[in-house]
């Protein structure tokens, strides 16, 4: 008889763990049970804004207790693709700390004098004039990076827009499109995947969007599981020309099947 499969997971973080500074009914019982019986696991949220130690801070705030080291951000997906890409480059960066701290720990120059990228993230004060500093330096060829492609983000008074739609007005004013790193790329899937050790034919994606979530984990061949906690539901979930291996009402479901979260049939129908 096979040995049980020893799965990794992947999860989003809002709409699947957390909405806002809430915590989702169930999900601290999942992340303690995949803590208590060492199945490997990394949050991953497109947000550039934070670090994963000010994220930590954040969800432990929501009585979850995330390890630090459990968390996998788009910054750090962006830093460790431009250290393959270009060691000890130079960027010149619109965003957070959570984008310029994880250039600086892979020993990139942040600087607006010939650098070798643009690098575009989250950020709740666009300014006009590093925008247009941007357009200038991909017009004198830096090469163009965004950390994800969300057009909008959340805030208390309603929608924000966030890096896609400014990388659109770049992209228009120069006429060079950027490489987004972040969901719903695959590469943001596979760093995750190197920096667990894991191998996709044993990992899981949990996410609350089709678009991004369900389909980075689908085109880096992983398992993936959508909850209904979050932007898509049953039936906007059927429009997609794909669909996840398994669809649950939140995370709650998982709680005492983390071992197996694919029931018998679910899993010989995915495998």
């Amino acid at each position: 008889m096979a040995e049980p499969r020893k799965w990794t997971y992947l999860m989003d973080m809002d709409g699947v763990l957390v909405h806002e500074e809430h915590l989702i009914p169930g999900a601290d019982k999942l992340i303690e049970e995949l803590r208590t019986r060492d199945i490997k696991f990394l949050v991953l949220t497109n947000n550039s804004i934070y670090t994963p130690r000010d994220l930590r801070a954040r969800l432990h705030r929501t009585g979850l207790d995330v390890p630090e080291a459990s968390i996998w951000t788009s910054a750090l997906a962006t830093a460790k693709f431009l250290n393959t890409q270009r060691p000890e480059g130079s960027a010149f960066v619109i965003g957070e700390a959570g984008l310029t701290t994880a250039l600086h720990e892979i020993g990139y120059v942040l600087t607006d004098r010939d650098p070798d990228y643009v690098v575009l993230g989250e950020t709740r004060t666009y300014s006009f004039t590093a925008i247009t500093t941007a357009i200038r330096l991909v017009e004198q060829g830096a090469r163009f990076i965004a950390t994800n492609p969300d057009s909008t983000g959340p805030s208390r008074e309603g929608s924000l827009p966030a890096t896609g739609s400014v990388a659109a007005l770049i992209e228009k004013a120069t006429g060079h499109a950027p490489y987004f790193v972040g969901k719903p790329n695959p590469l943001m899937m596979r760093s995750a995947l190197n920096t667990l050790g894991a191998h996709s034919e044993s990992t899981l994606m949990i996410g609350d969007r089709m678009d991004t979530d369900v389909r980075s984990g689908l085109e880096a061949g992983l398992h993936t599981i959508l909850v209904l906690t979050g932007i898509s539901t049953p039936a906007t979930a059927e429009r997609f020309p794909y669909r996840p291996n398994r669809v649950i009402e939140s995370v709650a479901d998982l709680v005492g099947s983390a071992d197996d979260p694919f029931p018998s049939a679910a899993r010989e129908a995915s495998d």
